[in-house]
């Protein structure tokens, strides 16, 4: 069941991430308004995790923030389809995002909990929200193609009704000791230099993510590929990412966790400056899209496996949290706006990915200045 959350989760993301602006697009958004509207929504990613996680790490209750988390989704995602203003939109996506953050970081801490912090057994379960997300990413493409621009909202509305009825069926991971030590406070761990390079190395990557997550799929289409090409383009970079999840553990076991980010970020780096300079090739689009293996699939997985290590039991919750609200939440949040308004209808788009590839650098130097010892293998 863990393997099916993971694979509705995701699958959702696969309909949304990159369709989202299509459907915005279709009720006459601008770029700007797009942008805005996608950095609005992704700051709930910074209230939501901390607010949930610790919720969970007081009450011990992961599985129950997550069943709550996912109904109520559901029911404030399904006042959309009565909406059309943008602030509607924004009020309506911004709160199901707000509710939606509660699902990703407890189905970590069962997933982790079950398989004892097995990076090799962790990546078995998590492939499959990889394999959600190309499936779905396909299917609302050929929607998209055959009935309109709102096709990808009904697709959400069936796969958050079915992860929440899934999580139904999910029971809670093993105990572990989360007693409080005295004196111990996660702020100590927070405030350490490895952490504040780890975190802001995270954000820069998600900053570089902006112009991919809001308006890809618009690149593609303004480029002449169809719908059904974009989610084939979409769904290869996710393919790749389903075989590098399957060989995470044994990676970052054998190179670590510094060595994998580096490298990771390095590529990611390289795949922005393809899609700035040679989108328009078929050839570059392959290749870019392959990278996604490396640029997320790659840098999450030893990402997570960093927080499960660096936090320990007593805090687990709230280090995923941090990672999520922090990285995607205000990295995500920065790199949408600001990709919203250098896009300028496509007429941005070279310079939004050449600055993306700054950003990894920047990610990829951060990494780099910390020391091997204090990020686990």
């Amino acid at each position: 069941m863990l393997s099916l959350t993971f694979f509705l989760y995701f699958g959702q993301f696969g309909v949304l991430v990159p369709y989202l602006g299509v459907f915005l697009d279709g009720r006459g958004f601008s770029s700007q308004d797009i942008g805005e509207l996608f950095a609005l929504i992704t700051l709930m990613r910074i209230i939501g995790p901390n607010l949930f996680a610790s919720v969970a790490d007081k009450s011990g209750k992961s599985l129950r923030i997550l069943q709550f988390g996912a109904f109520l989704t559901f029911v404030t995602f399904c006042s959309i389809f009565w909406l059309d203003s943008f602030w509607g939109l924004t009020l309506a996506f911004g709160l199901m995002m707000l509710f939606f953050t509660a699902i990703a970081p407890q189905t970590e801490v069962i997933t982790l909990g079950c398989v004892h912090g097995d990076a090799t057994n962790y990546s078995r379960i998590r492939v499959w929200g990889s394999i959600g997300f190309i499936v779905l990413t396909v299917v609302a493409g050929k929607l998209i193609d055959v009935f309109s621009s709102d096709a990808p909202i009904y697709i959400s509305g069936v796969v958050l009704l079915s992860l929440f009825l899934i999580t139904l069926k999910l029971k809670e991971a093993p105990a572990t000791d989360n007693t409080q030590v005295a004196g111990q406070s996660i702020w100590r761990k927070v405030r350490s230099k490895v952490f504040i390079a780890f975190i802001l190395s995270s954000t820069l990557i998600q900053i570089s993510f902006g112009p991919y997550y809001g308006f890809f799929a618009l690149y593609a289409r303004d480029l002449d590929y169809s719908g059904q090409e974009t989610g084939g383009l979409i769904a290869l970079g996710v393919a790749a990412e389903v075989i590098i999840f399957l060989m995470a553990g044994k990676l970052i076991s054998r190179f670590g966790v510094k060595r994998t980010l580096l490298v990771s970020m390095l590529f990611t780096a390289v795949r922005w400056y393809l899609l700035a300079i040679a989108a328009q090739y078929w050839p570059a689009l392959v290749v870019s899209q392959l990278l996604h293996a490396l640029s997320f699939g790659l840098i999450h997985a030893a990402s997570i496996n960093f927080i499960h290590h660096y936090f320990g039991g007593q805090f687990r919750s709230q280090g995923q949290a941090l990672y999520i609200s922090i990285g995607f939440g205000i990295g995500g949040a920065a790199g949408n706006y600001g990709a919203g308004l250098i896009w300028h209808q496509g007429q941005g788009a070279e310079l939004a990915f050449t600055l993306a590839t700054g950003f990894a650098l920047l990610g990829a130097a951060l990494v780099a200045c910390i020391p091997s010892r204090h990020m686990a293998k």
